[in-house]
């Protein structure tokens, strides 16, 4: 199993996440996190850390989400791992709950 970051974390991308994670599996987009499924080890330390509520076990991931899954295999492909914490976007709060936010999903 693995956990898989979802759409919420699109225009959030708070990176509380990233320092948690044991194994350094966060790869890092212009507006958006990733986990790769390989390197995830189930740990479980990260979920607590998302202020947004963005990341969910595979097992546990809501339904309209799972898509997701495999994209966060693509993403980490072609980003660059992540392994300490940055500053939010300064309009981050104000995407958190927005519905529908795969459109903006920045490549």
């Amino acid at each position: 199993m693995t956990y898989v970051v979802t759409e919420n974390c699109i225009k959030c991308k708070y990176t509380d996440c990233v320092e948690v994670c044991p194994v350094d599996c966060f790869y890092e987009g212009p507006n958006f996190l990733a986990i790769d499924p390989e390197e995830c080890i189930d740990c479980s330390l990260c979920e607590p850390e998302c202020p947004v509520e963005a990341i969910f076990a595979e097992d546990d991931c809501p339904e309209d989400q799972r898509h997701m899954l495999e994209l966060n295999a693509e993403l980490c492909k072609v980003w660059t791992v992540i392994t300490e914490k940055k500053d939010a976007p300064p309009d981050a709060d104000e995407w958190n709950g927005v519905t529908d936010k795969l459109k903006y999903l920045e490549r």
